[in-house]
């Protein structure tokens, strides 16, 4: 495992025998081990992980799992870093590895490989390996833990669910110091409020430098605006925006945005026959390099600069003297104590290439300046900031990150959504050789002391230490559970209709008993009834409940909960009125049972249906509750019954129902649907009249449907200037308009459809 850079507190390493590998089932949890004080174990799927994709079928996924999360305090995490091997018993020599590091939470207990090794090549030799990896149905896994120092002194931004570069784009802005020193040298109008960009930007640098939480970004995306921020897709676009505004607002500070990120360059056309030149001279504040087919960034720099001769039907017109061949090319006059490289990846528009590019820790860009630039300083720079799309989560998914080297020390930190410990060179190729980088961030070597000079308590703005916090911060709760979508309910994704949820601001020093009293009287229920849930995102992008609030925190406040419990200043819940279980008898609190959700699928009225909560046994058949789902649809008593798991929004997978709900790993806060089993003649008539007959296709038409949003030309003097309906994207302009027509109960014939673009443009 590489080093990467922060104190060890622990290592350990466990191996874990298997064998009779042909005969082990779905899901198998290791002997418990200790590193660093704490109980871990291995997580194996030697047929695959189903519950993250479909593909992951095809390999065996193996994960390393914090076995002891009851016993760890309020707020607790880890950062490890830890490689998994998998090798032969007879042969050590012949193994398969990878490594990671993760930070470990309550929300976050295993973290692994779906995809650790292809199933078809363990039995056979493979690549370089001569022997296999399985033999004689046995194998070793070993696993080797560091428990790393957490880097508690940086902070990082909460995903808001925007543009995916956005807060790396911050975060690598934040930790400029000389910049962000001039950020809170803005002056403002107003300084009680929030009223433009760079009065946003200013207060999140500020609470990124004080808190100890991550940081929400709303107020700074308010102020960029719907149409102009939120359909940006080039990070170059979105710096410009940003630069332009607080360029503007920054003219008391000496020019320190051209200072920093200003260079120059000269554009030259010379004719070869003829004595005459043409030359322009011109600032940028980033450059953006080809890099296909430039195996590295020098390759790169210097197709930026390669001459290229003008000649035959291109030959340049002088007014002098007419055509001429000439020789025509760009080279640098200067380069900025801060350079942003853009890595154009882009190709005929729309494709993106993944081609790899090595760059370098350092470099010395003089050889790419003008004979008669200024060279009496030094042009070597060093690697700051590598942006990536980030493949460290085993998805298909495009994630983003930022690689940053926030002092002047060698030590590198990840910022995405959390703060861990990271290495440049770290991956199978190295973040040094990424083919997902976008971004570069180099510093003059020159001016580091400069860049990164201290932030004294006399720069910070006088006007932001003074200004309140507000003491009222906001936690989201599911009254009930009446969603009809995908997932337990949709909190941000505009494609779906989103889910009402009531939300309530609260005194960050209520505690939770003060909480529960209050929800109790709110909403008429007996305080002794009430039990919230915390809801997390699960790592294959699913909302599902985690774990019970319990009523040994009746003491400690919301703000304890809200930033130990799930790390971030907004809390959401699921509240459950606590009344006999359905077909369970016992308290749901003893081992071995856990809390489901229900959906039905009606195909005579094509919905899907919420029917709430059901605490069952993990030993029991999951067609022991078949009884309990008859009863709440009223239907008869032997009829025959489909059930599914919804496993992710885009992937339903029919299960026996013989088996046992442990039998197919079925968890806390899972959500199980159902529906009639129908004949065949009675499929063959639903096909007929084009209706879906089964939850798998109604999932599937689910994925087709999009929010339309439809405005009235008149805006708000038409008694309903706007209003959304959730359509099929493949259904005939003509159904559309009927549905409109409908919606506004008025003649079809008097409507008129004008497509426009994000900006509110018409379109051609």
């Amino acid at each position: 495992m590489p080093d990467l850079g922060h104190k060890i507190k622990d290592f350990q390493h466990y191996t874990w025998h298997i064998t009779d590998w042909k005969n082990l089932e779905k899901r198998l949890t290791g002997p418990e081990f200790e590193v660093g004080g704490w109980k871990w174990r291995l997580l194996l799927f030697p047929l695959g992980n189903y519950n993250y994709d479909d593909t992951s079928e095809e390999h065996i996924g193996i994960y390393l799992d914090f076995a002891d999360p009851q016993g760890a305090p309020v707020g607790w995490h880890i950062c490890v870093q830890f490689a998994l091997l998998l090798w032969n018993q007879e042969e050590p020599t012949k193994f398969v590895s990878h490594h990671t590091y993760h930070l470990f939470t309550a929300e976050e207990l295993d973290w692994g490989f779906a995809k650790f090794h292809e199933k078809n090549k363990l039995f056979i030799p493979s690549g370089k390996r001569t022997r296999p990896l399985i033999e004689n149905d046995t194998c070793n896994i070993t696993v080797l833990v560091r428990i790393l120092e957490n880097p508690t002194e940086y902070i990082s931004l909460k995903n808001q669910e925007m543009n995916p570069f956005f807060n790396s784009v911050l975060q690598s802005l934040y930790y400029i110091k000389y910049f962000r020193k001039a950020v809170y040298q803005i002056p403002m109008e107003d300084v009680n409020s929030v009223k433009s960009v760079s009065s946003a930007l200013q207060w999140i640098f500020y609470q990124l430098n004080i808190s100890s939480a991550p940081v929400k970004t709303a107020e700074l995306i308010k102020f960029f605006g719907w149409n102009e921020f939120f359909f940006i897709d080039d990070v170059r676009e979105f710096i410009r925006i940003l630069r332009n505004d607080l360029e503007d607002k920054m003219k008391a500070t000496d020019g320190v945005i051209s200072h920093l990120f200003a260079g120059s360059i000269k554009t030259y056309i010379k004719c070869v026959n003829v004595n005459y030149e043409s030359l322009h001279v011109e600032d940028y504040y980033d450059i953006q390099l080809d890099i296909k087919d430039c195996k590295t960034l020098d390759e790169s720099f210097m197709k930026y600069i390669k001459e290229e001769t003008l000649e035959g039907d291109n030959k340049y017109d002088t007014e002098d003297y007419g055509l001429q061949v000439a020789k025509k090319g760009v080279i640098f006059e200067s380069f900025p104590p801060v350079l942003h490289l853009h890595l154009n990846r882009s190709e005929h528009d729309t494709f993106k290439s993944n081609d790899c590019c090595e760059f370098p820790m350092e470099i010395d860009l003089q050889k790419y300046l003008s004979p008669n630039a200024d060279k009496s300083q030094s042009y070597k720079y060093l690697l700051y900031g590598v942006l990536v799309r980030d493949d460290d989560y085993d998805t298909d998914e495009e994630r983003y990150a930022a690689f940053l080297r926030p002092e002047k020390s060698n030590k590198w930190i990840k910022f995405d959504d959390r703060v861990t410990p990271a290495s440049i060179n770290y991956g199978y190729e190295g973040i040094s050789q990424s083919k997902n980088a976008y971004m570069l961030i180099y510093i003059r070597e020159s001016s580091i002391d400069e860049i990164f000079s201290l932030i004294l308590p006399e720069d910070m703005p006088k006007h932001l230490q003074c200004r309140p916090y507000d003491e009222k911060e906001k936690h989201l709760y599911l009254q009930t559970w009446n969603h009809r979508g995908f997932d337990l309910v949709n909190f941000d994704n505009q494609q779906y209709p989103l889910s009402e949820i009531p939300q309530f601001k609260i005194s960050k020093e209520d505690t939770y008993d003060s909480f529960k009293s209050m929800i109790a009287t709110q909403f008429k229920v007996p305080i002794d009834k009430l039990r919230f849930w915390v809801i997390v995102n699960r790592q294959n992008k699913t909302i599902r409940l985690h774990e019970p609030i319990k009523d040994d925190c009746l003491n400690i406040t919301m703000e304890e909960i809200s930033r130990n419990i799930v790390g971030c200043n907004e809390l959401r819940l699921y509240m459950e009125i606590v009344e006999k279980p359905i077909n369970f008898k016992k308290n749901h609190s003893q081992a071995g049972s856990i809390i489901i959700f229900i959906k039905y699928f009606n195909p005579d009225s094509q919905s899907l249906e919420s029917l709430g909560q059901l605490y069952v046994k993990k030993s029991c058949r999951i067609n022991s509750i078949f009884p309990a789902l008859r009863k709440k649809k009223q239907l008869p008593l032997k009829t025959s019954l489909k059930i599914y798991e919804e496993i992710t929004p885009y992937m339903v997978k029919k299960i026996a129902s013989r088996h046992t709900f442990i039998k197919f790993n079925i968890q806390n806060g899972d959500i199980l649907c159902f529906q009639k089993a129908l004949k065949n003649k009675e499929i063959q008539e639903y096909e007929l009249a084009s209706r879906i007959s089964s939850i798998p296709q109604f999932y599937e038409s689910l994925s087709e449907n999009i929010v339309v949003k439809f405005k009235s030309k008149f805006g708000y003097r038409d008694p309903l200037p706007e209003f959304d309906l959730f359509l099929n994207k493949n259904l005939p302009f003509k159904v559309v308009a009927n549905q409109v027509a409908a919606h506004l109960n008025v003649d079809l014939l008097r409507l008129h459809f004008i497509l426009v673009d994000s900006s509110g443009k018409k379109r051609e």
